[in-house]
């Protein structure tokens, strides 16, 4: 009997109240026209009612790649967990994703983990074990102390746990089965063996297949094409036929958001490259003072957001020749892509250019193993007690992503952002900023809205941590915040301190002058002897 059927028929079966979970990273690696079709089915019948999702990443741009936007029906899902959400308004719509919705008005259970504690937890569910555990999250909003996770007043069970084991507290992640797990490969034969050779990531989806056969589950793979069984070599097949249920094939799937398929984000050579360009303005400026604090051969990763456009200054600074130096600089994201350039905005988590891959399970023990030892990320809030904020604020639930595990376990930290948002203006000249119009919010508060990383606890422990933004400079101490570094043209106290809840514990006397070269448009000012370290 074949295993290849629509995607229709491949969720027929799915029953009320089991646990459906899904691979998909923002735009990347989307079995959509599956989840496509779960949505359709209860839009039209009625079933299958009170899921639960499991999607280890935020899955689609909730654009033109809806992912799980296409299940947010209230009825179908009951409860979600995820390692992170999707939340930029439809440019076409103006509106929110029908999840973020559905979460901002408390109809469902919403639970948010980090990513790496979300991948992770597969690996038990697949050894059957009774969960996982880890010290990552202590002391953040995934601690049961401060939450447990839980982003909606609906979620009444404990889905992660406090435990003390050999003294020591630690976070538990009590193991459930997964009845659904839909993944998506390149190619499969009629068997259902997967390969991915068009797939710039992997991530979840090896785990996902195993935690669901364990569990007595079914697997749907989406795929691009069926090739005969004999065309491939067995090393080119990740995961064997006999894990594999069901087919759905899927020929135009695209490979991410506004990228039907772009070879350049599989091999390293070969293939031309066009970077995007980062316009002149506050973003840039923050983007080149991080670069600042980027070594070579030191293995350095970035986050979502700003700290993305990092890779992509230093570029366009001339200090990436991919095509002759390579290995200068060892760049990676939380979701495997290693080597090349890290992208920024939608196109982030497969590296440009890329030299290897590892998936997404694998990743983490990278990360969470400290190897990892330089780290760029952004911020949403930053408080008086040295927390830093990026999971929930304002109307915004994106959850945490990699940074908790990326932040707990890299020596060497920097946190980007702009000093105020919503409105802010700036005009530069010849070296110095002026602000025309400031942000209505600023950053930096006196207590963050949710515990995303406490930043004095690990600065207490040994890590460095730097507070960059477009007009200021800031570094973590076990004394408080220290503000060591201001732009030219600011007024130090009516551009940074009457802004801030709270007062710097130390000001560097005299204070240095961030330099004038990061405010100057089509300047290459980095040379490679700073970033020697």
């Amino acid at each position: 009997m074949t295993k290849i059927m629509s995607a229709a028929q491949a969720v027929a079966s799915i029953q009320d109240g089991q646990s459906v979970a899904s691979v998909g990273v923002i735009g990347w690696v989307v079995p959509d026209a599956t989840l496509a079709a779960i949505g359709k089915r209860f839009r039209e019948t009625g079933a299958p009612r009170n899921l639960t999702f499991y999607f280890p990443c935020g899955t689609g741009d909730a654009v033109d790649i809806r992912g799980m936007d296409h299940v947010a029906q209230e009825g179908l899902m009951k409860r979600i967990v995820s390692g992170s959400y999707i939340n930029p308004v439809n440019p076409k719509t103006g509106e929110r994703p029908a999840l973020m919705r559905l979460i901002q008005e408390n109809r469902i259970e919403a639970y948010s983990w980090p990513i790496g504690a979300s991948m992770h937890w597969l690996r038990e569910v697949a050894r059957r074990s009774p969960g996982y555990m880890t010290r990552v999250g202590l002391g953040t909003y995934a601690d049961p102390e401060h939450g447990g996770g839980k982003f909606t007043s609906r979620c009444e069970d404990d889905l992660i746990q406090k435990i003390r084991l050999n003294n020591e507290d630690l976070l538990f992640y009590p193991s459930w089965p997964i009845d659904v797990a839909i993944i998506r490969a390149s190619s499969a034969d009629e068997f259902g063996n997967l390969s991915f050779e068009d797939e710039p990531l992997v991530s979840a989806s090896l785990a996902l297949a195993l935690a669901a056969k364990a569990s007595g589950g079914r697997v749907i793979a989406q795929v691009r094409r069926i090739v005969p069984g004999s065309e491939r070599a067995a090393t080119s097949v990740r995961l064997p036929g006999m894990f594999v249920d069901s087919l759905v094939v899927d020929p135009h799937m695209m490979m991410s958001t506004d990228t039907p398929y772009d070879e350049s984000y599989l091999r390293p050579a070969g293939v031309q490259t066009r970077l995007p360009a980062i316009p002149f303005g506050p973003d840039k400026v923050i983007a080149r003072r991080a670069a600042l604090e980027v070594r070579k051969h030191e293995l350095s990763i970035f986050g979502f957001g700003a700290a993305a456009d990092v890779p992509l200054i230093m570029a366009e600074q001339g200090l990436l020749d991919l095509e002759n130096r390579p290995h200068d600089y060892w760049f990676t994201t939380e979701h495997g892509s290693y080597g090349g350039i890290v992208m920024n905005g939608w196109q982030f988590s497969a590296n440009l250019r890329p030299q290897a891959l590892l998936d997404g399970v694998t990743q983490f023990d990278v990360i969470d193993g400290g190897l990892c030892r330089f780290a760029a990320l952004a911020f949403a809030e930053y408080d008086s007690h040295g927390t830093v904020n990026v999971s929930k604020f304002g109307k915004v639930n994106p959850g945490a992503g990699g940074f908790i595990d990326i932040a707990m376990n890299a020596q060497r930290l920097v946190f980007t952002g702009s000093f105020t948002t919503g409105g802010l203006d700036i005009a530069y000249d010849a070296g110095r900023m002026r602000i025309v119009k400031e942000g209505k919010v600023s950053k930096f508060v006196d207590t963050v809205q949710s515990r995303t990383y406490p930043v004095a606890n690990g600065v207490a422990t040994g890590q460095s941590a730097l507070v960059v933004t477009e007009r200021a400079v800031f570094e973590q101490t076990t004394a408080g915040l220290v503000l060591t570094e201001v732009a030219p043209g600011v007024d130090v106290r009516r551009d940074v301190l009457d802004l801030m809840a709270f007062r710097p514990a130390h000001i560097l006397d005299p204070l240095p002058l961030m330099h004038e070269s990061l405010f100057i448009d089509n300047v290459a000012h980095q040379t490679e002897a700073a970033v020697e370290g």
